[in-house]
């Protein structure tokens, strides 16, 4: 597996998992019917933020996964980045999501960001939250019953952080 910038090119490749998983509703705060011109300004922030691609060299380069960060805030706030993770869920259990997280801290690390804020991982989301848990991240809130989830009904939404 390798990790590198993402192109335009590599947009369909994401928007083929990313739609899937927007529309299930059970980990993003986006709407479900997200339209892919919606889904492609938030994944493809502009400068200073980031996005990445997971590839799998051996597959001819087939996308795993993808990740982007930016600042969190701008003005006095903006040396704290916030990313977004997503994994096709076809190629999950593979350490996709780790290495894309490892890899996402180190750069906005070296980008000059000094620490990681999450604002909203869904409660539900034990994968989710035992990885950010075991790279070091601590919950500093859970917002009750502030995401809907489909079949869980109201659940909390935990605000995350850690330095970098």
């Amino acid at each position: 597996m390798r990790i590198r910038d993402a192109t335009d090119g590599d947009w369909p490749a994401i928007w083929a998992f990313m739609r899937p998983i927007a529309a299930t509703g059970e980990t993003y705060a986006w709407d479900r019917d997200i339209a892919e011109e919606r889904a492609r300004a938030i994944w493809f922030p502009p400068r200073p933020g980031r996005t990445v691609v997971a590839v799998d060299d051996e597959d001819d380069g087939a996308i795993l996964g993808t990740a982007e960060y930016q600042p969190n805030h701008g003005g006095p706030g903006a040396h704290v980045a916030n990313a977004a993770f997503m994994v096709d869920p076809g190629r999950a259990s593979r350490g996709v999501g780790r290495a894309l997280a490892e890899h996402v801290l180190e750069h906005a690390r070296r980008d000059g960001f000094r620490a990681m804020q999450f604002n909203a991982v869904v409660e539900t989301n034990t994968h989710a939250v035992a990885l950010w848990r075991s790279l070091g991240f601590d919950v500093l809130a859970t917002v009750p019953e502030a995401f809907h989830h489909p079949t869980r009904g109201h659940v909390g939404l935990h605000i995350m952080y850690r330095r970098l």
